[in-house]
């Protein structure tokens, strides 16, 4: 056998038990999925839009074992679910870093699409940082830092598992993009956050600034002063939004945030979680060729 079918089987043989097809009633013709066991004590991680607005369900180990579940929580922001079911039906997958890999990478899909259980197929990382738009009652969302990938996904293997080499899971697959497209949810730090507020309480509270934009380029200078060469460009700031309240334009370059530095959305995304809400957060941006500062008061956002 050669290398890289050894790599992929092992990795099918290592992960396959802790993946498990998810059927849900309360949509008409129903609905089917998949998801990766958390624990022992039958936690589960799926995709949020496989279960939302479900009555019910259950899911099926790769042994053909059933069992009911029950929803703890769900994020739509990020696309995120957990469920509970019988303890010891399926055995704990190991969750690994997607802020570690890199873009060709060999990457391996296990989930049920179509609801065939157990269907693995491989691929490489095609690209990362790509972003899935979501709606909020806020207007745009975008889910961020998603895993773009060439492993083959089809409808059904949503909230199951995108594995690297040594079988720890780096994603949860999430779409279907189009023919060799499909995009998973990075697991990293802020993905187990997200999992553990919502195991905690069943939902994600998460702070709202008001802002969209891009990374651009800082003049020189400025650059050489900050010691990096991008900040986050401006291009929305929502009317009545705590950014708007503080004083940030169209146009600014947010330079940090809170303290830290800011050139990206999921930048500034990261410091919305939790505790956020209802906090004060020193914001610097660059305006017409000097640094202001300013202070937005972070409201909640609702989904």
């Amino acid at each position: 056998m050669d290398a890289y079918s050894r790599v992929v089987t092992t990795v099918a043989a290592a992960l396959a038990p802790s993946v498990l097809s998810v059927r849900v009633h309360g949509r008409r013709g129903g609905g089917a999925g998949s998801a990766v066991a958390l624990s022992a004590d039958g936690l589960l991680l799926t995709s949020a839009h496989v279960v939302e607005g479900v009555r019910g369900g259950g899911v099926v180990a790769a042994d053909g074992e059933e069992s009911p579940f029950d929803v703890v929580g769900t994020d739509r922001l990020s696309d995120l679910a957990v469920l509970r079911t019988r303890d010891g039906l399926s055995p704990p997958a190991v969750l690994g870093d997607a802020d570690t890999l890199q873009v060709g990478q060999l990457v391996v899909a296990v989930g049920s699409p179509l609801g065939l259980a157990g269907s693995v197929t491989a691929g490489v990382v095609s690209a990362l940082g790509r972003s899935l738009p979501v709606r909020t009652a806020y207007g745009a969302h975008s889910i961020d830092d998603v895993i773009q990938t060439d492993a083959a996904l089809n409808p059904g293997n949503s909230g199951g598992a995108l594995a690297d080499s040594a079988a720890r899971v780096v994603g949860v697959s999430t779409a279907v993009a189009g023919v060799g497209l499909g995009l998973a949810v990075p697991v990293n730090p802020t993905t187990r956050r997200i999992l553990d507020e919502l195991v905690r309480t069943g939902r994600v509270r998460r702070a709202w600034l008001g802002v969209g934009g891009v990374t651009a380029p800082v003049p020189p200078a400025l650059a050489g002063r900050l010691g990096r060469r991008t900040g986050l460009h401006v291009r929305e700031v929502v009317p009545g939004g705590p950014a708007a309240a503080a004083g940030i334009y169209l146009g600014d370059v947010v330079i940090s945030a809170g303290g830290r530095p800011v050139s990206t959305a999921q930048d500034l995304q990261r410091l919305m979680l939790g505790t956020a809400v209802g906090r004060d957060l020193p914001v610097t941006v660059f305006r017409r060729g000097a640094l202001v500062d300013v202070v937005a008061t972070l409201a909640e956002l609702a989904v």
